[in-house]
């Protein structure tokens, strides 16, 4: 059966438009519980003592929040609004926020942030990447930890080359053929897609625009909003780092100094 809708030079869609339903399916090769035992593990070294809060920005489908929730409280936040849907089936009683990492107010403090699986690189720019690093502090409590998982540094991208995959499972297979490419400081992949759905085989292309940062400029950009930074390499998933940022702790009732924070290291480094 040929595809319902769409050709091979159809325009791209922005990212998740129509897979955010299918995401899920896609990513159900991802080990959450291990990575969620290793956030757990890093909060406790580097986080502060009886961590109970945790904010994610870009949840997506609430997947880390639904094994992270055995440990914390936790409230996610995304903008696109299938994906938040998707999760409130997961996740009764969660309290889950659509708003923009960049600019997001909740009105609240937690003592762990997590950004994950490269979510960050959809700031895309240097301007919007510091923008969303003092978002990060502004909602840590002193002392509290932030954890982001880098995307590719400009180094790590390659352009120009096809990456295929059969995802999903037996109910619901996708095969994606992805295109890389680079323009300037962005990571360009049009990601295409054929699922099988309830009407038939279904095409489309989705667009993923992302910035590529060094791992300097993320360091750079936590450091500017007041956090004790420091970069591993080895993060949650391979070949790709993970910024560790910590809040000092406040003396005499004073926010630390962009100085100050700038030079000290997260506890347990």
């Amino acid at each position: 059966m040929p595809p319902r809708s769409g050709s091979p030079t159809q325009a791209p869609l922005a990212a998740y438009a129509r897979s955010a339903g299918y995401y899920d399916a896609i990513y159900s090769w991802k080990d959450y519980a291990g990575e969620a035992r290793r956030i757990r593990a890093l909060v406790r070294r580097f986080g502060p003592p009886r961590a109970h809060s945790l904010l994610d920005v870009a949840c997506g489908t609430g997947t880390h929040l639904a094994r992270l929730r055995r440990w914390y409280e936790v409230t996610g936040l995304d903008r696109d609004p299938v994906m938040l849907r998707v999760a409130r089936r997961k996740l009764p009683g969660v309290r889950l926020v659509r708003a923009s990492m960049e600019t997001f107010d909740l009105g609240r403090r937690f003592d762990v942030v997590t950004c994950l699986f490269s979510a960050i690189g959809y700031v895309r720019g240097r301007r919007d990447l510091r923008r969303t690093a003092r978002r990060f502090a502004a909602h840590l409590r002193p002392g509290g930890l932030a954890l982001v998982e880098a995307w590719l540094t400009p180094s790590q991208y390659r352009a120009g080359g096809f990456h295929a995959q059969i995802l999903g499972t037996s109910e619901r297979p996708i095969a994606r053929m992805n295109l890389s490419e680079r323009r300037g400081r962005r990571s360009l992949m049009d990601m295409h897609h054929l699922a099988a759905g309830a009407r038939g085989v279904e095409y489309w292309v989705e667009r993923h625009d992302l910035g590529l940062f060094t791992q300097a400029e993320y360091v750079a950009a936590f450091r500017g909003a007041g956090l004790r930074v420091r970069f591993l390499r080895d993060g949650l998933h391979p070949g790709r780092g993970l910024l560790v940022a910590v809040r000092p702790r406040e003396r005499g009732g004073r926010p630390p100094t962009r100085g100050s924070s700038s030079t000290r290291r997260p506890r347990g480094s």
